[in-house]
Parts: C-alpha cells; sequence; structure tokens
C-alpha cells in the first residue's frame, strides 16, 4: 500500500509538473489527516519539507492541541517547523467578511511569505479528491460557470496540490496502514458551514444513487479542465480580434461571435463588470448611442457608442478647493483666467459659453472653485426662482459621466457660474455695473 500511494502522488506530481526532484516545498500543516499524509509522502518522496501551521485561535484549547501535535510530527520527521498566531475574529470583523474567508486569507498570505524569504518552489496543501467534488457542488449550488464546475486546481498561484486525485478513504486508510496518527478537526463533524453540510448530507443522499458519485463528479470536473483550455483559447482570440488596446470593442464584430452575450461578459470582466450589467450592455447595443455602465467592483465605466463599446477608468471625484483672485488663473484642474474691465460705450459682450461676465462689486474675493455637492442651487441667468443644480443636470440631459466633470464657480457660499454652461442671475451686469470681472475658461 505504501508503494502504491507514493507511485500513485509521485505520478501525479510529474504529470502536472508539480515539483522537481530536491525541490524545497512548504506544507501546510494543519494536524489533521490530509495535511499529516501530505507531509508524510513529500518526504518519502526526498522534498526538502518545511512545516507551516496556523492557529487561528478559533476552538480555545482545542487549537492549542493541534499546534502541539503538528510541532511533533515535525519533530518526529527531522523537519524545519513554523507557527504563527492569528487573531482570526478580528481580522474578519475589521474587513467585513466571514471567519472562512479570514482564515483562508490569513493563511495563504503568511504560507507566500514564507515562500518568498525561504525560497521554496511552491506551497503544498492537502487538498484531495473529495474536497473538489466538494466544490463542484458548493459552486453548482451557488451559481457558477464552466471554471467553477472543474472545481480546484492543481496548481494555482504557487499552490500545489499533490493529492488532488487521492480520495479521503485512501488516505485514512494509507495513515492506519502505516500507523500514523492524526487529529480530528471537532467543527468537521458539525454542519453548520456549506461545505459540512454537502459532505454529511447531500453526497450521502447521491451516493444512494450512484456508490461511485465521487469519483463520477472528478471525473466531470477533470474533463471540464480540458474543455475550460479550450473555451481560454477562444476567449483570448476574440479579445485579441474584437478589442483595440484594451479600450474599445468592435460591436459588429461581437455579433459575429459564436456566443457574444457570453464573450462579451469575458472581455468586461477582468474590468470589474459583472455578468449583470456585461448583460445589460448585451441589451443595450441595438440601442441609441451615449448610455453609461459603472463596473461595481472597479473604477471603469463603459460607454454605448455607435460603433464600439469604450471602456474608461474613472477618475476619482476631486473635492479639492481652488482659489481665484481678480486677474488671476487657474492651470488644474481646469484652465481659467480672470480679469477685471471697465463697462464703457465700449464693451461687449461675447455669447460664447466659455466665457463668464460678472458685476466685479456684487463678487467676494478669492472666488472658489469646486465640484457640485448634494442640496447645490443657482438662479439661472434669465430666471427669478432658485434651481437645484441636480435638477438642471436632469433638465439638461447630463449623464452621470459628465456631471462627475462639472465645476462650479462660487462667491462665498453663492454659486456664480456652472463653468462652461450657466452664470446665475443674481451677478450679471446690469445698468449699474461700472467694472465687469471676466471669466474664461481656456
Amino acid at each position: 500500500m505504501d508503494c502504491i500511494m507514493l507511485h500513485q502522488i509521485s505520478t501525479y506530481i510529474n504529470k502536472h509538473n508539480l515539483l522537481q526532484p530536491g525541490d524545497t516545498v512548504i506544507v501546510g500543516l494543519s494536524g489533521g489527516a490530509d495535511s499529516v499524509a501530505l507531509l508524510h509522502i513529500l518526504k518519502k518522496l526526498n522534498y526538502a519539507c518545511i512545516a507551516a501551521h496556523c492557529n487561528f485561535r478559533l476552538r480555545g484549547e482545542e487549537s492549542d492541541q493541534d499546534e502541539a501535535f503538528a510541532r511533533r510530527v515535525a519533530d518526529s520527521l527531522r523537519v524545519h517547523y513554523l507557527y504563527k498566531d492569528f487573531n482570526t475574529i478580528n481580522y474578519a470583523t475589521d474587513n467585513h467578511i466571514s471567519i472562512e474567508m479570514a482564515a483562508r486569507e490569513l493563511r495563504y498570505k503568511w504560507f507566500e511569505e514564507l515562500r518568498i524569504a525561504l525560497d521554496a518552489k511552491a506551497i503544498a496543501v492537502g487538498h484531495h479528491r473529495d474536497d473538489n467534488v466538494e466544490t463542484v457542488l458548493m459552486n453548482l449550488i451557488r451559481g457558477t460557470g464552466i471554471r467553477g464546475i472543474r472545481g480546484i486546481r492543481p496548481e494555482r498561484d504557487h499552490i500545489i496540490r499533490p493529492l488532488l486525485e487521492t480520495g479521503r478513504h485512501e488516505i485514512i486508510d494509507w495513515l492506519r496502514q502505516q500507523n500514523i496518527s492524526y487529529r480530528v478537526d471537532s467543527t468537521n463533524l458539525t454542519d453548520e458551514f456549506m461545505r459540512n453540510y454537502i459532505r454529511l448530507h447531500i453526497l450521502p443522499m447521491l451516493q444512494k444513487i450512484n456508490p461511485d458519485v465521487n469519483e463520477t463528479i472528478a471525473r466531470t470536473a477533470r474533463n471540464l479542465t480540458e474543455v475550460e483550455e479550450i473555451y481560454t483559447d477562444y476567449i483570448i482570440n476574440e479579445r485579441n480580434r474584437l478589442m483595440d488596446k484594451d479600450i474599445r470593442i468592435d460591436i459588429a464584430g461581437l455579433k459575429q461571435s459564436i456566443a457574444p452575450r457570453t464573450v462579451l461578459f469575458e472581455l468586461l470582466k477582468p474590468f470589474g463588470f459583472t455578468r449583470i450589467i456585461s448583460d445589460e450592455i448585451y441589451n443595450s447595443l441595438t440601442a441609441n448611442s451615449g448610455k453609461i455602465f459603472f463596473a461595481p467592483v472597479s473604477n471603469y465605466q463603459l460607454v454605448k457608442d455607435r460603433d464600439f463599446l469604450l471602456l474608461t477608468e474613472k477618475l476619482p471625484k476631486d473635492n479639492t478647493i481652488y482659489t481665484l483672485q481678480a486677474n488671476d488663473s487657474i492651470e488644474l484642474p481646469i484652465r481659467l483666467i480672470s480679469k477685471t474691465v471697465s463697462v464703457n460705450s465700449d464693451f461687449k459682450l461675447n455669447k460664447d459659453k466659455t466665457i463668464a461676465y460678472f458685476d466685479f462689486n456684487k463678487l467676494t474675493f478669492p472666488l472658489t472653485l469646486r465640484t457640485w455637492r448634494r442640496g447645490d442651487w443657482f438662479i439661472p441667468f434669465g430666471m427669478r426662482g432658485r434651481k437645484k443644480i441636480s435638477d438642471y443636470f436632469i433638465d439638461n440631459k447630463y449623464d452621470r459621466n459628465k456631471k462627475e466633470q462639472i465645476w462650479l464657480m462660487c462667491s462665498d457660499s453663492d454659486i456664480i457660474w456652472i463653468v462652461g454652461e450657466r452664470i446665475d442671475n443674481r451677478f450679471i451686469i446690469d445698468k449699474s455695473t461700472s467694472i465687469s470681472c471676466i471669466i474664461s475658461l481656456l
């Protein structure tokens, strides 16, 4: 049994090129059956192993007993042993994530730090075939694409899984035959977590229908791994064909794809667009130009143009307040210049919207330039009543992108000009004006 198991794992490592002879490898050692078996097997295969144990402080004395046991296992194998304590609950609270996700992030972050510091080839973890089956079912329940159905990969980001084609029962039987002890995590016996519920309830029911269901699902996942490679290759070719420097997508070309809706999602996913938003964009392809879509998990936005979908990175809103004196200029964030002139018989108004004329004596200097805020209002030129800036935007069909590019010129707390658009009626030149302040948008 020992030779069979070693040959099986060695063949898998070589098949997927996970390690080379003599490589140094960090082994995640929890003390459970999978990780204990993994450390013993890699040591027998003559890899230079370093055992790393995480104490997440979640199960009180039981966590400390796990740590002491892991240390004894490493010592018995004469393997260098490292461990680290984590305040997992505080980390989860601070980052607004589940305890399970917090433990995962803390574990892999530390493992990667060790890999770099110790110049190790990889980080080996004890995921096996049954873990993969459970992952596939979890992803199906949550809703997934082809990547979720194909389950766990043998290697990703320096993390390797040499036991991935070995079943849980095979591992337990091998440990018993080798007279190797291991710890049992009491939380694995409860169905509080989805993975445990699938292991304890869903899979036993499926095994009544098909006793070999674990192998069947695992085989399907392996097949889909190859299908995903074909899929990924097609998406790469479509990206090269349809995208111009990652900033625009050819609409006519997209419609010629085998599955344009899915192709569009794959093109947009790296920019933070979800499937729901991607479907909305796809449904807009026959609509008028100008509609803007925003990625919910990134700073990207997409504009639907006539022939292209245009991707841009939305700049964060500038909340800085800039000042402008009379006969002065501003270079950033926009270029403005002000000057004062006498209002006489030679004075003429230019109707260009980039030039604003004000009664100098009605202004309080320095003037300020800022972005708009909710509740802002002004009295548009030619009107007597107040109007909210937000209503002005709606009336003039400003989209979200244009609203965020608008600047307001203010005198004290009063808005005197939506720059480049409309001035406030209270500050215009009238018959009593002797001096005008002229501000030009360059």
